[in-house]
């Protein structure tokens, strides 16, 4: 038994090698986890849900005489208007990130606001919630402001 080396039946191969071989990947397989379309999908949809919601505010309470609605009016419009960049989360970045115009975006709220405002839709808002809340409708000092127009 020496001499002789044990052999395998012909039908059967080696497989193990492979197992402990590193796995082969292109630069732009690995890189591809990074682009855009790979990994940021969920970062994506999260900067859309955020910029939906600030528009969303803007134009639920653009013309609202009840102080937590102009709260919320104030601060998505003070995040919409800023030229603001340092910040990952700012109006600018996350239009760049999903591909709008935030100068358009912009525009168009505006020109809104102010068809909003002609139409006289703040006062029926207004009045609304004021008999929504039993009270009369008092003319407040941040009712008829002029931001952004």
């Amino acid at each position: 038994m020496h001499g002789k080396m044990r052999t395998r039946p012909s039908g059967i191969q080696d497989r193990s090698g492979g197992l402990f071989e590193p796995d082969v990947l292109l630069p732009g397989q690995f890189f591809s986890f990074f682009r855009k379309e790979g990994g940021f999908d969920r970062e994506r949809r999260l900067m859309l849900a955020v910029l939906e919601d600030a528009i969303d505010c803007f134009q639920k309470y653009a013309h609202t005489n009840d102080l937590r609605g102009r709260q919320l009016f104030l601060e998505s419009y003070e995040w919409i208007m800023s030229n603001e960049k340092r910040w990952l989360f700012s109006f600018e970045n996350i239009c760049q990130i999903v591909d709008m115009d935030p100068e358009y975006i912009r525009e168009g709220l505006r020109r809104w606001r102010a068809q909003q405002a002609r139409a006289g839709v703040g006062q029926i808002v207004e009045g609304a919630l004021a008999a929504e809340r039993g009270e009369a409708l008092a003319k407040s000092p941040l009712q008829g402001s002029t931001i952004g127009m």
